[in-house]
C-alpha cells in the first residue's frame, strides 16, 4: 500500500514543479501592471525575471526601457532602447526615449550626438518630434502637426505631442514646462493605450 501511494504521489510532485515554473506571459503582465501602478522598480524586476527566463525576448521589451527611465536607471534605459533598435529600426519613439536617457545619464550635448536617425515614421506628429530633438524643429511645429484629424484621432495626436514635449523639456531640465506638457498628455488628452498610460504614470511618479 505504501509503495502504491508513493507511486501516486510522484506525478503530483511533478505537476507541482511544473506549476511552480515562472510563466513568461505572467511575468510580462506583472511588469506591465506594476508600471501602470506607478511602481517602475517593481516593473523592472518583473521584466528582468522574464529576460532571465527568456533572454531572446530582451530586444522586444521597449516597455522595460520606460520602466527603467522612471526608476532612474538612465544607463539601463539607454541600453534597452539601443537593443530595441535592432528589432525596431524605424520608430521615433525609441529614438526619443534613448535621447532622454542619455541626456539624464550624461548631458544634453551627449544626447544630441547619439540621437538615433529615423526616417519614414509617418505617425502624427513623430517627424516633427524627431526634428525637435535633433535641433531642426520647434515646439510649435510639433503642436501644429498634432492638430490634424478629429475625435479620438485628434485627441491621440495631442496626447503624443504633449507626451514627447514633456520628455523633451525634462531632457532640457525645464521642470515647469515638462510638467505642463505631461499633465496635458495625462489628463487633458488622456488615452488608454500604453503610451497614454505612460504619461499618467509619469505624472504619478513625479508627484505632479
Amino acid at each position: 500500500m505504501k509503495v502504491l501511494l508513493a507511486a501516486l504521489f510522484i506525478p503530483a510532485a511533478l505537476i507541482a514543479q511544473e506549476a511552480a515554473k515562472p510563466d513568461p506571459d505572467a511575468l510580462f503582465q506583472q511588469g506591465v501592471q506594476a508600471f501602470y501602478d506607478a511602481k517602475p522598480k517593481e516593473s523592472v524586476e518583473a521584466f528582468d525575471k522574464l529576460i532571465a527566463l527568456e533572454p531572446r525576448l530582451k530586444p522586444q521589451l521597449w516597455q522595460r526601457g520606460l520602466s527603467l527611465y522612471l526608476a532612474g536607471d538612465y544607463q539601463g534605459g539607454r541600453e534597452q532602447f539601443e537593443v530595441h533598435q535592432t528589432v525596431n529600426s524605424n520608430d521615433v519613439e525609441n529614438a526619443a526615449w534613448h535621447f532622454i536617457c542619455v541626456a539624464r545619464a550624461e548631458n544634453l550635448e551627449a544626447a544630441k550626438k547619439v540621437l538615433i536617425p529615423i526616417s519614414g515614421d509617418t505617425r502624427v506628429p513623430m517627424k516633427e518630434v524627431h526634428d525637435l530633438f535633433a535641433g531642426k524643429g520647434t515646439v510649435e511645429d510639433v503642436l501644429k502637426a498634432a492638430e490634424t484629424g478629429e475625435g479620438e484621432a485628434l485627441r491621440n495626436h495631442r496626447c503624443y505631442a504633449h507626451l514627447y514635449l514633456g520628455l523633451y523639456f525634462e531632457a532640457l531640465g525645464d521642470e515647469a514646462k515638462a510638467k505642463d506638457h505631461m499633465l496635458k498628455a495625462a489628463k487633458d488628452y488622456s488615452m488608454d493605450h500604453y503610451m497614454g498610460k505612460s504619461a499618467q504614470v509619469h505624472v504619478k511618479v513625479r508627484k505632479w
